[in-house]
């Protein structure tokens, strides 16, 4: 493969050939005996297929509908990680919960495979579609979960989908701001437009029948000078703890021109008087996007900080699970089953 010099979260950036995804049963958690798994799949407004999971308590009374609650998964991540564990973990607690690979990664369709787009990411929560047709679902109560990159593009769905009821988020990152100026706010104006200046080329050069470029948005080595939050997402995403054949990290460099042009808070405080609850870890490295996103919310508000967490600890921790799940159980409880 050959190196790069871009840096989106750790420095590297590799270029990659090949494209397409496995299918595969593999998850990063056990399966649950208080919960069943249905795969689903639906289109979206561009008519992509989508792949879900769809998580419905063993025990629920079928002569009635239920809340139900939309998961969405980390960027770069699929659905049998972090978002399904949350998925059933709702699930057990009542609910009927939908995972899903976002539109050109995992079993979802999409042609190219893994490019990022922002609209297509917001449009994919329209899962409400899918929901609001469901035997099992009441319509009147669908919430929302993302988690990490997930968070944003529910927070953006939800400014537009009155169907959204409740949205939550776990370990927040901006899309768009973290492209535009780095994590931490690190990246200056000349360096953002040096990489747009590139992008352009590229466009230019694949247009003409060169190869595609990805990059990865994880470090493909570790030194000294890799961040402590880097280390923590390799240690999630690179180990037999949350790898999956599916979640690679790997993405087209010319997606970074659309994820720069994304604005998923312009409009948050119009989600209001629906509620909206911010989930972070109090040494996440993305506690500030959610400490943003809160600002600029209106009421119905909360942000909770976990004590101790980073981010990567509220994807699967057990002892963070036990902080963080009894309090979404609390948010949707109060808003969708009232």
């Amino acid at each position: 493969m050959k190196k790069n010099t871009l840096a989106i979260l750790t420095g590297t950036a590799l270029a990659l050939g090949g494209t397409g995804c496995a299918s595969t049963s593999h998850y990063t958690f056990l399966p649950s005996e208080k919960v069943i798994v249905e795969k689903v799949r639906f289109r979206n407004r561009f008519r992509i297929e989508v792949a879900g999971d769809l998580y419905i308590p063993k025990n629920i009374d079928r002569s009635r509908k239920h809340a139900a609650v939309i998961v969405g998964h980390p960027f770069g991540g699929v659905k049998e990680q972090t978002s399904g564990l949350y998925a059933q973990k709702l699930a057990e607690r009542g609910y009927v919960t939908l995972a899903f690979d976002a539109s050109h990664y995992g079993e979802s369709g999409g042609e190219p495979r893994y490019i990022e787009s922002p609209e297509t990411r917001v449009e994919d929560f329209s899962a409400t579609d899918f929901l609001s047709n469901h035997p099992l679902v009441d319509e009147e109560r669908i919430g929302v979960l993302g988690i990490c990159g997930g968070g944003c593009y529910s927070v953006s769905a939800a400014q537009i989908n009155h169907r959204l009821k409740a949205v939550a988020t776990i370990s927040m990152y901006d899309m768009g701001r973290a492209h535009c100026q780095g994590v931490g706010d690190t990246q200056t104006y000349e360096q953002r437009m040096k990489i747009l200046d590139e992008v352009g080329r590229q466009r230019s050069r694949e247009f003409r029948g060169e190869a595609r470029k990805d990059i990865r948005a994880l470090p493909e080595k570790v030194d000294a000078g890799t961040p402590k939050f880097a280390i923590d997402f390799l240690d999630y995403y690179d180990t037999p703890r949350g790898n999956h054949p599916n979640s690679t990290g790997y993405y087209s460099f010319t997606s970074l021109a659309p994820m720069m042009n994304f604005f998923p808070f312009a409009q948050i405080e119009t989600i209001s008087p629906r509620p909206v609850l911010f989930i972070a870890g109090e040494n996440a490295v993305s506690r500030y996007f959610s400490e943003d996103a809160y600002g600029k919310a209106a009421e119905p508000k909360e942000l909770f900080i976990v004590p101790k967490a980073t981010h990567v600890d509220l994807y699967d921790r057990p002892d963070y699970l036990e902080i963080t799940l009894p309090k979404l159980d609390s948010f949707f409880e109060k808003y969708l089953r009232k």
